[in-house]
């Protein structure tokens, strides 16, 4: 099935759950897989993000994107859902015990006011200027993004 097929491009199996299976991939980085019968045409489902207090990062976010804020009745994680224009489901955050502590490999950009996030609770990490045409900004729980106004 679709599991095999990413096992065979190298992943590997950590954790099985009803809906959805943990994997890590080449380099250990975990991601989920969920098997449908019938896989939408965008396949990216969600973003998850670690972080020691998801419902307050996720009602962060969920202000910032004006959005509907949805616990996850499987775990103690919570999900920002319906945001306008996002190309996948949910941006979820998950709980872990520890705060985060070095450069994320991945993060998000957005197109807002950087003042107005400033003003929210972000932290302003690099203004645009010289060589970058983008604020680089950090939210309550210090995950780096890129907001471009």
């Amino acid at each position: 099935g679709a599991l095999d097929e990413l096992t065979a491009l190298g992943a590997r199996q950590l954790a099985a759950f009803p809906r959805w299976t943990v994997l890590a991939d080449p380099e250990g980085q975990e991601f989920c897989a969920f098997v449908r019968e019938s896989p939408p045409d965008y396949r990216l489902y969600e973003v998850v993000i670690d972080s020691p207090d998801p419902a307050a990062i996720g009602r962060w976010w969920a202000q910032v994107f004006g959005a509907e804020l949805e616990p996850d009745e499987d775990w103690d994680g919570v999900g920002v859902r319906a945001v306008p224009g996002m190309p996948f489901e949910y941006l979820v955050f998950g709980p872990v015990p520890e705060p985060k502590t070095v450069k994320n490999r991945l993060h998000w950009d957005v197109e807002a006011d950087p003042d107005a996030l400033v003003a929210a609770g972000a932290t302003l990490l690099r203004p645009k200027g010289g060589d970058i045409r983008w604020h680089v900004l950090a939210d309550p729980d210090g995950n780096e993004f890129c907001v471009f106004d």
